[in-house]
């Protein structure tokens, strides 16, 4: 059982769990407390990891099948080593996103058929994923489905309508998000290249690719102090400079690429999906002090 859960990259559920959470707070800021249908809040945080995990497994049987996950690429080793097959990988998947498309009809039915049309979004770009590396738009994707669609609909079945103010999370939230990506194509440019995928990291180059990624550690927290100072987001929201110290580790460890080579962004995705947790996790507990 452990070595089924661990297929589905567990860790990086924080990725698109703590959005909600962050968007639900801010929707407590603006509403308050009492507008939010606690219920569905549950159910969409429930609904949003399984096509997560659901997605995850999907993609590693695209990344093995492509040849991107091989013995020189720094992959989960599960395809590559046998230790699973991929047909156990796609029936895992399609059972995950059929509990997942259950809990998101149920959302529809208790919040607004406009949940139709963000989820149904975001299961197609899902899909999808894998092939939008054959065309540079991985990294877009990432950033539409967990930058902006999961906010959405959180928005939708928290309150029962769209509510465009989380967009305000959608830069921080989603470039954080997209550094835990671009940490990984960064390490599998060339093994990404030799099987045919294109991604921006390859496009850059490993060292301009490092440069962008510590772009995608400072920006949020810039973004945010803006934001307070310009009152789109209470000044409670800078709780998340609490995160910072683990963004310039990060970004510390980015900054000897130079020397170190591919070496240096091993174990940055790992380290950014922490850093997003944190981050998110850190806000969302700033927007509910606004909101009391």
């Amino acid at each position: 059982m452990k070595e089924w859960v661990a297929t589905t990259r567990y860790w990086s559920f924080s990725v698109s769990a703590l959005p909600v959470l962050a968007a639900v707070a801010l929707l407590c800021a603006v509403r308050g407390f009492g507008a939010i249908d606690w219920l569905n809040v549950v159910l969409a945080v429930v609904g949003v990891v399984l096509f997560h995990a659901a997605g995850n497994l999907l993609s590693d049987v695209g990344d093995y099948r492509s040849g991107a996950d091989s013995e020189e690429a720094f992959a989960v080793p599960n395809l590559v080593k046998h230790f699973f097959e991929p047909k156990e990988y796609l029936t895992l998947s399609a059972v995950l996103f059929a509990l997942g498309i259950a809990v998101g009809l149920m959302l529809v039915l208790r919040s607004d058929l406009s949940l139709l049309v963000v989820g149904g979004l975001g299961f197609v770009m899902t899909l999808l994923y894998t092939k939008s590396k054959l065309a540079w738009l991985s990294d877009a994707n990432v950033f539409c489905i967990f930058g902006v669609l999961i906010l959405l609909g959180t928005s939708i079945v928290a309150v029962g309508e769209v509510c465009y103010e989380v967009l305000w999370l959608s830069l921080p939230l989603g470039l954080i998000t997209l550094s835990v990506l671009h940490a990984n194509n960064a390490v599998d440019i060339q093994t990404d290249g030799a099987a045919g995928l294109h991604t921006v990291a390859m496009a850059l180059g490993l060292h301009a690719s490092s440069k962008l990624y510590v772009v995608y550690q400072i920006l949020p927290f810039v973004y945010v102090l803006v934001c307070a100072v310009v009152g789109v987001l209470p000044w409670t929201a800078l709780l998340c400079f609490v995160s910072l110290p683990a963004a310039v580790s990060n970004i510390r460890q980015a900054c000897r690429c130079v020397e170190e080579g591919r070496n240096a962004m091993i174990g940055l995705d790992l380290k950014s999906a922490k850093l997003q947790l944190l981050f998110s996790l850190t806000l969302a507990v700033g927007l509910c002090v606004a909101a009391l």
